[in-house]
């Protein structure tokens, strides 16, 4: 009996434990030294050991190009391409993929060449060369569908329908993603590509804000997993699944996910890892775990050598805004073509921006992400640049704030975005408050307070509570004497104050004597001056 039979069943059970430990018993023994070796590197990916997985598809390769057998060692170098990436070595990766060329040469009418042009249409999108990844991968599909391999077909799919969508054609591009998960669902595809199309989905979804669609792969998904004895849901995907459960304020659950793709990812694939780590970093934040977040966030930063743009908020939370206006920058100098990527750091920009006072960057910052949203119709996108429309009007003083960030309300209510649904009621009732819109601000404030206690966002809530609790005035003084204080400071005389109050001149008096009785002052020039020390004037 062939040694490496019982490796072959276990890979097609999915169990890789067992497929490793036939494969590497067969040593020696298996009359094919390099299928065994390829055998061996599949059941090593599966089960995260990356290392052992190129040791043995690197010596798998030799064996087939000394043979001069062109399409396994393309396949191979393809398989060693994808590795090298995961392991975040692009200049090594690239070398294999001229490998995979040189190998295959003209050979075009199979699956290995498919997979190498695949490869070579996702670094031509990651280049922003749209043009060229679309042509690839057009081609791939074409190819699939006459080699009649459902595996190739969805991968060619998913690789399109990622390039469209950053084209611009959301339609046609989240058309080809259902058509390329439709594959997996139906069970017609291997675990890598199940995985691949499902990731490459659940992404799409997350950059789009595009929920929905998401929750119905999901499902859809999870049904197909308990019929197949294979996880649906590998380490590479999980950090899209925490992003989602953040989105719906399911914090606890976000960050376990994410905290499980970390370890699952540890050495594997590090730009996921850092991912999985930057979102443990911003769930953290919005809790108000300000430490907790620089842990993850510098984790995240040591795995993939820059700093991800959720520090940026953090800086900002921490008063540190020079700081975070550089991050934040620089990370959108690294996106110079993705819009997507960019519209996902322009609201972080306008925020930050506001707050340290240059209104001319908000303001380009709100007009660029609002034409990215208007093009893309993305409703969380269209959601963010209403809410950040908003920030910058109420920063202004414009008295359409109040309509524009209902109408960022409306949107991040229908998206059920519990967090930005209690920030944009925050920013409301701001605008209300400045509109005199009493009722309206007090409604507003109370409703992002329970929202914010609820899912445990601590300094989110603190922030609301201090909007709304009357500061304590200086030197004992009550508000009544604060409002007769701050009008004598202005110059009004007894008379003036008395009529702007609805007072009595004689109450008035008295008032002002039990003013500078408890500041310690004997005249109206001394109340004034102490009245400006303590900006006691600037209090509405």
């Amino acid at each position: 009996m062939d040694p490496l039979a019982g490796a072959h069943d276990a890979l097609e059970r999915h169990d890789w434990q067992a497929a490793y430990d036939a494969a590497a018993g067969a040593q020696g023994e298996a009359a094919d030294e390099a299928a065994r070796l390829a055998v061996l590197a599949d059941a090593a990916w599966w089960l995260g050991y990356l290392d052992d997985c190129i040791d043995a598809r690197e010596r798998a390769y030799a064996i087939y190009a000394e043979n001069d057998d062109r399409r396994a060692a393309g396949r191979c170098a393809v398989w060693l391409y994808e590795h090298h990436c995961f392991k975040a070595r692009p200049a090594i990766a690239g070398a294999w993929l001229r490998r995979a060329a040189q190998a295959l040469g003209n050979d075009s009418e199979c699956a290995e060449h498919g997979a190498l042009r695949l490869r070579e249409a996702e670094a031509a999108h990651g280049s922003g060369d749209l043009a060229r990844a679309a042509g690839l991968a057009r081609d791939v599909v074409e190819l699939g569908r006459r080699l009649r391999s459902p595996d190739v077909e969805a991968e060619a799919l998913q690789t399109l329908g990622r390039v469209l969508i950053d084209r611009g054609d959301l339609a046609e591009g989240l058309a080809h993603l259902d058509e390329a998960m439709l594959f997996a669902v139906e069970g017609r595809l291997g675990p890598y590509a199940t995985g691949k199309v499902y990731c490459s989905l659940i992404s799409a979804c997350e950059e789009l804000g595009d929920l929905r669609r998401a929750a119905e792969w999901t499902e859809a998904t999870g049904r197909w997993s308990q019929r197949h004895p294979m996880a649906v849901f590998p380490g590479l995907c999980r950090v899209h699944r925490a992003s989602a459960l953040r989105w719906r304020g399911e914090w606890a659950d976000a960050e376990r996910e994410a905290a499980l793709a970390c370890d699952e990812l540890a050495g594997l694939h590090l730009p996921n890892a850092a991912a999985g780590f930057a979102e443990i970093g911003e769930i953290r934040r919005r809790l108000g775990d300000l430490a907790g977040a620089e842990a993850a966030f510098g984790k995240a930063e040591e795995l993939c050598g820059r700093p991800p743009a959720g520090l940026a908020l953090l800086r900002l939370a921490q008063n540190k805004a020079g700081a975070a206006t550089a991050i934040v920058r620089g990370a959108l100098d690294a996106e110079t073509w993705n819009r997507l990527a960019r519209a996902r750091l322009l609201a972080a920009a306008a925020q930050i921006a506001i707050v340290t006072g240059d209104t001319a960057a908000a303001g380009a910052a709100v007009d660029e992400l609002e034409a990215i949203a208007e093009d893309y119709d993305s409703p969380a996108l269209l959601a963010s640049a209403a809410m950040a429309r908003g920030r910058v009007q109420l920063a202004g003083g414009d008295d359409a704030a109040c309509a524009t960030l209902r109408a960022a309300l409306a949107r991040w209510q229908e998206l059920e975005a519990p967090h930005e649904v209690a920030t944009v009621r925050t920013l409301l009732g701001l605008a209300c408050r400045d509109a005199g819109d009493h009722d309206g601000a007090v409604a507003s404030f109370a409703a992002a307070e329970s929202v914010f206690d609820r899912l445990g966002a601590t300094l989110d809530a603190r922030l609301v509570r201090d909007l709304t609790t009357p500061p304590r005035l200086p030197g004992g003084l009550t508000e009544r004497e604060a409002q007769v204080l701050r009008l004598a400071a202005a110059g009004g005389t007894n008379r003036e104050i008395a009529a702007d109050l609805h007072l009595s001149e004689k109450t008035v008096a008295r008032h002002l004597s039990n003013i500078f009785t408890k500041i310690g002052v004997s005249s109206r020039s001394g109340a004034t001056a102490y009245a400006f020390e303590h900006r006691i004037v600037e209090r509405t």
